[in-house]
């Protein structure tokens, strides 16, 4: 079992920055995916960012590229999502996901955590 909780959300106005974490617990080893998704209350849930544990590979949506930043800590398997410049079209609940196997950008991760709120004003 793998336990994910978000944290770092906020109110934040347009061109500012954020960054969140994934705590992670639980037996992770080996090759995993882990994953920021993000949805609000009109769009579907959509994949932001992707890292592959196995490759050390990042992904990103086109939405966020050259803005947003994903890492993760190897001693503590923490995943960060820095996000700068942001803009209203980045608020919504953002999500992280965690999948045994390669990345992928549909829904199916075998984890989630319970989200954590950014709102971006102008």
């Amino acid at each position: 079992q793998v336990q994910l909780v978000e944290s770092g959300g906020g109110s934040v106005q347009a061109g500012g920055s954020l960054r969140l974490s994934c705590a992670v617990s639980g037996y992770i080893d080996g090759s995993y995916c882990m994953a920021w998704f993000r949805q609000d209350p009109v769009k579907q849930r959509e994949g932001v960012a992707l890292f592959s544990r196995g490759s050390g590979r990042t992904y990103y949506a086109d939405s966020v590229k050259g803005r947003f930043t994903v890492s993760q800590d190897s001693a503590t398997s923490t995943l960060y999502l820095q996000m700068d410049s942001l803009k209203p079209e980045d608020t919504a609940m953002y999500y992280c996901a965690h999948r045994f196997g390669g990345c992928i950008w549909s829904y199916e991760y075998d984890y989630w955590g319970q989200g954590t709120q950014v709102t971006v004003s102008s």
